[in-house]
């Protein structure tokens, strides 16, 4: 047997984090600050872990390379959920992965990762990050760099994994799962948070939101998804420090945005972004209509559209953006619209056109919409004033429009969320299930209920004067 204290004992142990003789390590005791949990404890089902990033971590551990899956992943597997994504963390560089792997690519700036496609499964690939202290003072932030608030702008420093697992956000994500021994190794006391249901933040609250002002959507988002509540520390600059989230991107505000909202826990993200004040730097149109409704149903048709999705969610039905946001900025649109109306005189239709156009550039500076949503928003608002007008073969036509569906939805939450729309969602919802000669006679009946517009009468035309020189 190989002498622990030989200078090969010591490499296997640094590789692989404990010897052979330490397969019986109880998991109180650590080995290198770590606390080893083996599987019989944390009872991890091989099945449920993903054959790509398990093949991933292999490969990278076959090539003399630390691998390990990591993150949200181990933290889903011993709650007893299925985890969507996959990550694996290393000591090779992005580069030296991206060497090991034929179908990979390499990613980001900021923050340099390795994708690896396997099929349909994409694993990613991220080296272990040290402190921006570890970096040579001489170093000119080519590779780590902060801004004047402390908000890191580069972040592509490496070092151990003892070393990355400090530089996680919260210490239930701080887990790693070695393939080889099949323990997770815990640096960060994450376990026993798991177990107790609690968030934490590791290191510094107050920096570590100051390094990434994301981490405060994610403190939320994490409380609502995993029903954990957030340690009191890592709880209290929240508030104080939301306003830095104006300086992150607003393309990665979107992305956040799906992530909060369409995860199938939206109606609980809401609660806990509107407690720490986060909803704000997401959807400030949104939360001045919910501090100032003016009679409009505004947090119901909220809190409804958000139910509707989760429940979608949950009977795994699609859901698009396009549906969620047009929902979360009617209410603004509408405001402004009839600011455009009462202030600029303007008619029903180029009022709604301008008012969709200025909700949604505010928004876009917010989070930036693709186009390929903001227009269905247009067509599902535009939609709203069409669906009253039901006379002869507009409804059909109605019918046949894209955005329909999504339209009626919404006319639906409107009705629902205490609007006074006379009984017209339920009018669609019987007309949908009708066949043609009920539907021909539902429209006549709908025609009678139409006001009226009045004709204008045609002014005789004028007689030309003759002329007689």
């Amino acid at each position: 047997m190989e002498n622990k204290s030989s200078p090969i004992g010591s490499f296997i142990r640094r590789l692989f984090g404990r010897s052979q003789d330490d397969n019986h390590m109880p998991a109180e005791q650590s080995s290198q600050g770590r606390r080893l949990i083996p599987e019989e404890e944390h009872q991890i089902p091989r099945r449920h872990l993903n054959d790509a990033a398990m093949k991933t971590a292999y490969h990278l551990q076959d090539e003399g390379y630390e691998g390990y899956l990591v993150g949200g992943c181990i933290r889903d597997l011993l709650l007893d959920k299925r985890p969507k994504d996959f990550d694996v963390a290393t000591n090779a560089t992005p580069e030296q992965a991206h060497a090991l792997f034929r179908r990979s690519r390499l990613i980001g700036r900021r923050f340099k990762l390795l994708h690896v496609r396997f099929g349909r499964d994409l694993i990613e690939v991220a080296t272990f990050r040290a402190s921006h202290d570890s970096q040579p003072k001489n170093s000119d932030g080519e590779h780590g760099r902060q801004n004047d608030s402390g908000m890191i702008v580069r972040d592509n420093v490496y070092g151990t994994i003892e070393e990355d697992a400090l530089r996680r956000d919260f210490t239930v994500n701080a887990l790693y799962y070695c393939p080889k021994d099949h323990c997770v190794y815990d640096f960060a006391n994450g376990y026993s948070d798991l177990k107790n249901k609690t968030l934490r933040m590791i290191g510094n609250p107050d920096d570590r939101y100051r390094e990434d002002p994301v981490r405060m959507l994610r403190a939320a988002r994490f409380a609502a998804k995993l029903d954990f509540n957030i340690e009191p520390a890592s709880e209290a600059p929240i508030k104080e420090l939301a306003y830095l989230l104006k300086d992150i991107a607003p393309a990665r505000l979107f992305d956040e945005a799906l992530k909060i909202f369409q995860s199938g826990h939206g109606v609980a993200s809401y609660h806990q972004f509107r407690r720490y004040n986060l909803m704000e730097q997401l959807f400030g149109q949104t939360v001045y209509c919910l501090d100032n409704p003016e009679g409009y149903p505004v947090e119901k048709l909220v809190l409804n559209a958000l139910q509707n999705t989760d429940r979608r969610l949950q009977q795994g039905k699609s859901v698009t953006p396009a549906f969620l946001f047009a929902a979360l900025l009617w209410y603004p649109m509408q405001r402004r619209m009839k600011q455009l109306q009462t202030e600029a005189g303007m008619h029903t239709v180029p009022a709604m056109h301008e008012a969709a156009n200025q909700v949604i550039g505010e928004q876009i500076r917010q989070t930036a919409i693709p186009r390929r949503f903001s227009t269905p928003i247009r067509e599902i608002w535009e939609l709203q004033f069409r669906l009253p007008r039901r006379q002869g073969k507009r409804a059909e036509r109605i019918m046949e429009h894209p955005r329909f569906r999504a339209a009626y939805d919404l006319l639906v939450l409107r009705e629902n969320s205490g609007e006074d729309l006379e009984g017209l969602a339920q009018w669609w919802t019987d007309y949908q299930v009708q066949n043609p000669q009920i539907r021909s006679h539902m429209s006549r009946e709908a025609n009678r209920d139409e006001p009226q517009k009045k004709r204008r009468r045609r002014r005789p035309p004028r007689k030309k004067e003759r002329n007689d020189g």
